[in-house]
């Protein structure tokens, strides 16, 4: 697909040269992209899933049938491949599962993956129950320890570094550029989730990993409404391929309309990025100290484990996601949960409304997640409602 910076009715500096424009005004404009029928800058919603033959029996449009591909789910990738200065570009798929899981199913039998102690639980599940199966061995190990991930690797055998930074749902935090270079030496590849920290926080790519996943479900969409998930690739290689196959073969295409409201999202993604993680520090910092609180999880705070580890590799702020622990315990944190009014008691991150969620009970016994946490998703609301919601309901638990 030609860059829409480059066709007629696309905006231009002094010269036809690709103007130098900042990432927040080329998501803004979807990459200044005009409609050539109505010169809408809104581009249309295409729904089609059959498309017309030459007369030669080629496509000349580029398009065949729409489960390898549709032109508005391009239109979101390509601002997507834009904010994470992707070289092979952007995939989107139907959700983050689905989006993570091709990245695995694109190894061989017999090979070795290392992936996070502390991760997106239902990942670590499908690895733990799928993975035997294809006879892939994984090792989970503690990743912001660069020692434990360098012995886990296996030069030769070790094909796929998972990585997810900050880690779900005690936000540690991993040195991309470091777990690169163990991962390469090692002939491996890295691929990190970077959900929680979005491409305007962090940008995996330009720090060496290979590939960056999202589930876009979360702040790329931001509005709870869309189901999605994207990969994001350095180069266009031969994994990269077999990706692109995957997708296409097993139907995991995002939908056009699903594809259509991400797209709208995705221009104001850096303006809900930057004040949802402002408000996440502000709390961050009002709950440090609070007498119903034992530790506060953020990785923006300076005696955090990771904090100087993100404040490398972080740009902007440090996300949108906190996590705290009730000093008196696992029922005191239900308790408080129960009693928010602003904040919502719901599954899920990144929308413009606070969510708050005892992890411990949805993730089940194995979980690596305190009895006794929070998970707080900061959305856009006034600050001082949010804790003044959450300090009432603490003292009241």
């Amino acid at each position: 697909m030609p860059d829409p910076l480059s066709e007629p009715n696309a905006p231009t500096g002094p010269s036809d040269a690709q103007p130098p424009f900042a990432k927040r005004s080329l998501a803004a404009q979807a990459l200044g992209r005009v409609d050539p029928v109505t010169r809408g800058v809104v581009a249309p919603l295409h729904v089609a899933t059959t498309f017309l033959r030459d007369p030669d029996n080629g496509y000349s449009s580029g398009f065949s049938y729409a489960r390898p591909d549709n032109a508005t789910v391009r239109e979101a990738e390509g601002v997507l491949a834009m904010l994470e200065d992707a070289g092979a570009g952007a995939l989107l798929f139907g959700s983050g599962m689905a989006a993570a899981t091709a990245v695995f199913t694109a190894l061989e039998p017999g090979d070795h993956v290392v992936a996070p102690r502390v991760m997106y639980w239902g990942l670590k599940r499908w690895l733990a129950s799928e993975m035997p199966r294809r006879r892939i061995a994984v090792d989970f190990v503690a990743m912001d320890d660069l020692a434990a991930l360098a012995r886990a690797i296996r030069p030769g055998a070790t094909k796929l570094v998972w990585i997810e930074t900050p880690g779900n749902p005690l936000w540690t935090v991993t040195d991309i550029a470091q777990a690169a270079h163990l991962a390469h030496a090692a002939g491996a590849r890295l691929a990190v989730d970077s959900t929680a920290a979005s491409p305007i926080h962090t940008r995996p790519l330009t720090l060496g990993a290979d590939l960056v996943m999202h589930s876009a479900t979360k702040i790329l969409n931001g509005h709870s409404d869309v189901v999605a998930g994207v990969l994001a690739g350095a180069r266009a290689d031969g994994f990269w391929e077999r990706l692109v196959a995957i997708r296409s073969g097993g139907g995991a295409i995002l939908g056009p309309f699903e594809a259509y409201l991400l797209m709208r999202s995705l221009r104001t993604l850096p303006l809900r990025a930057a004040a949802q993680s402002a408000g996440a520090a502000e709390l961050a910092r009002r709950f440090q100290g609070h007498p119903c609180l034992s530790h506060v999880l953020y990785p923006g705070l300076p005696d955090d484990p990771g904090h100087a580890v993100a404040a490398r590799q972080m740009e902007g702020g440090f996300g949108f996601m906190l996590s705290i622990r009730v000093r008196d315990g696992a029922a005191a944190a239900i308790r408080a949960a129960a009693r928010v009014r602003l904040w919502k008691r719901a599954t899920s991150l990144g929308g413009v409304e606070s969510l708050i969620e005892h992890r411990a009970s949805v993730e089940g016994p194995d979980s690596p997640c305190p009895p006794d946490l929070l998970r707080l998703s900061t959305g856009i609301e006034a600050v001082d409602d949010l804790f003044a919601d959450l300090d009432e309901a603490l003292r009241g638990a």
